[in-house]
């Protein structure tokens, strides 16, 4: 029903910069909240940044002052602009959205297959 396509990540030295995208489409009557999760290697999967609807946001405390999440309602696409990247950031990263459909009254999460982001040098 609802498929999110994320794109952008890839390898870049520490200090760098990335710019994930994350399209949503299908039957979709609105998305309220969009955001940003990752997952490193035998860890839990962390919230980076959300946006909603209305353009508040929220950051996890690693990230904030070097991210910047975005949103583009009218193409129900969410970015992250990641600068000053560090080896920690490493990991594969998730987007994610809170849709209703047009056959629902309901909200449901929807998730994309993953982006890996690599900082090494």
């Amino acid at each position: 029903q609802v498929q999110l396509v994320e794109s952008g990540g890839g390898l870049v030295q520490p200090g760098g910069s990335l710019r994930l995208s994350c399209a949503a489409s299908g039957n979709i009557f609105s998305i309220y909240a969009m955001g940003w999760y990752r997952q490193a290697p035998g860890k839990q999967r962390e919230l980076v940044a959300a946006i909603t609807s209305g353009g508040s946001t929220n950051y996890a405390d690693s990230v904030k002052g070097r991210f910047t999440i975005s949103r583009d309602n009218a193409k129900n696409t969410v970015y992250l602009q990641m600068n000053s990247l560090k080896p920690e950031d490493t990991a594969v990263y998730y987007c994610n959205a809170d849709v209703r459909t047009t056959d629902s009254i309901w909200n449901l999460d929807y998730w994309g297959q993953g982006t890996q982001v690599t900082v090494s040098s």
